[in-house]
């Protein structure tokens, strides 16, 4: 009880081909497979990039660390001294 025999999928199969038809079934497995077609064309067109014209590079300086640079810092100056009556000391 329950299984289901050859006997039982050959009236199922005979009753869909009554119902559709060859040509029916063949029709609505030509769609599936051009639905599928469709797909995987979505698919690859999808992952490959669009081609852009792109302006070629420009010559750029190169980047310069610390040790490249001109010294731009001046050194301090040193400080003023005042002699007073408890002996020379720094101002500044």
């Amino acid at each position: 009880m329950g299984g289901t025999s050859i006997w039982h999928w050959l009236i199922v199969g005979i009753i869909v081909m009554l119902l559709f038809g060859r040509g029916k079934i063949s029709e609505m497995m030509g769609d599936v497979a051009k639905g599928i077609k469709a797909f995987k064309k979505g698919m690859t067109e999808e992952e490959t990039p669009t081609t852009t014209t792109t302006t070629p590079p420009t010559a750029v300086e190169p980047v310069r660390t610390i040790e490249h640079q001109p010294s731009t810092v001046k050194a301090p100056e040193p400080a003023a001294t005042v002699a007073g009556p408890l002996g020379e000391r720094k101002v500044g």
